[in-house]
């Protein structure tokens, strides 16, 4: 992912109120690594539930209000994103409105993704070896494409006109 500065993020979000996007807390950018990035993603600090998330669309930054379930799943929950098996972290049920007419309409959609959104970190972290002559490179980079794949489908699933 490409560095992206702060008022870009602020106007990249897609459903959310102007009120909203002035107020939403921004992670330390400088902080972050964002060639080891394919979505950028962090938590409210004054609001638990509340997560936020933006990847690039046809070059261009997108962003989205989540709010997580306040109910968290009985067993263990694969992560729609990244989809590690090892997981080393909660997966949670995040629901966020749709852009445009139909999130004024009430419309939904919902997803299982890591708590933290460390789904970069989980794709990235190279697999185990699963039998001799196993390409752990190819598989790693496979798991990536895939986190990046999953990420624009909900994304752009959410943009979609209903």
């Amino acid at each position: 992912m490409r560095v992206i500065d702060a008022a870009r993020i602020r106007a990249s979000f897609a459903n959310v109120s102007v009120r909203e996007r002035k107020a939403l807390p921004l992670p330390d950018l400088d902080a972050v690594e964002w060639e080891s990035i394919d979505f950028l993603g962090w938590r409210d600090p004054k609001q638990p539930l509340v997560g936020y998330i933006v990847t690039m669309i046809d070059d261009e930054p997108v962003g989205l209000l989540m709010r997580q379930a306040e109910q968290t799943p009985r067993g263990r929950t694969l992560c729609v994103w990244c989809a590690d098996v090892h997981l080393p972290n909660d997966v949670v049920m995040f629901s966020t409105k749709r852009a445009g007419a139909a999130g004024r309409r009430g419309d939904t959609i919902g997803t299982y993704v890591c708590a933290q959104f460390e789904c970069n970190r989980n794709a990235r972290r190279k697999p185990r070896t699963a039998y001799v002559g196993f390409d752990v490179e190819a598989a790693r980079q496979s798991r990536i494409a895939a986190c990046r794949s999953n990420v624009e489908r909900f994304v752009r699933d959410v943009l979609a006109t209903r």
